[in-house]
């Protein structure tokens, strides 16, 4: 039951991410650029996100456990380290120069973007390499 509860999620965050226009590298490029044409639209996306969201996130913060799961997936690391740092930079750098995180890239997968599939690739390639390297 929960893969299907989870199917049926990614599939609603998908049509989410095209009606937004977030699978577009553009728009989202046009949003993070603050010193010339800056794109505030997106802007409204994340209002909507919080407003559909705050209401449930206030309803089950007392609760054991999820829905449709029998446990919460808390991190137990609470340390910021160098991989982290690193990490992050990363996301946020590739971000900022193609336009594309992780989920509007599988998203606009179904539009058959060539810039989303090498994109993908190179994710993809970056989680493999990172397991390759044993870097502290």
């Amino acid at each position: 039951m929960s893969k299907i509860i989870s199917l049926i999620s990614g599939i609603i965050f998908g049509v989410g991410l095209a009606i937004s226009n977030m699978i577009n590298p553009a728009k989202v490029l046009g949003f993070l650029n603050f010193f010339g044409q800056w794109d505030p639209s997106l802007i409204f996306v994340m209002i909507g996100a919080i407003l559909i969201s705050a209401p449930f996130f206030f309803l089950f913060r007392n609760k054991n456990k999820p829905l449709f799961a029998e446990i919460f997936s808390i991190p137990k690391i609470k340390t910021v380290d160098s991989k982290l740092i690193v990490g992050s930079s990363l996301f946020g750098v590739g971000w900022g120069l193609v336009g594309f995180c992780p989920g509007p890239a599988i998203a606009s997968l179904a539009l058959a973007n060539g810039y989303a599939i090498f994109f993908l690739i190179s994710m993809f390639g970056g989680f493999f390499l990172v397991r390759a390297v044993n870097y502290k």
